[in-house]
């Protein structure tokens, strides 16, 4: 799949890989802030973390799609 893209994509999706890590990074200090200080809404924090699983795979993926791949 990176061979098929241009510099111009594959920056792109650098950028918004960074993008979603540093989106990553500030819902996981909400997290830490919410049960810092003893917040009891299971719900919000639950949604955070629903949230941070569905940016790590997106992150995942796209980083996939710039890796080359390798034929064994």
């Amino acid at each position: 799949m990176v061979d098929e893209l241009n510099e111009v994509e594959r920056n792109s999706l650098r950028i918004e890989v960074e993008r979603l890590r540093l989106e990553h990074r500030d819902i996981e200090d909400a997290i830490d802030a919410l049960l810092a200080v003893g917040a009891v809404d299971q719900l919000q924090i639950q949604r955070l973390k629903k949230r941070k699983l569905l940016l790590r795979d997106r992150i995942a993926f796209l980083e996939d799609q710039l890796t080359p791949d390798i034929i064994a």
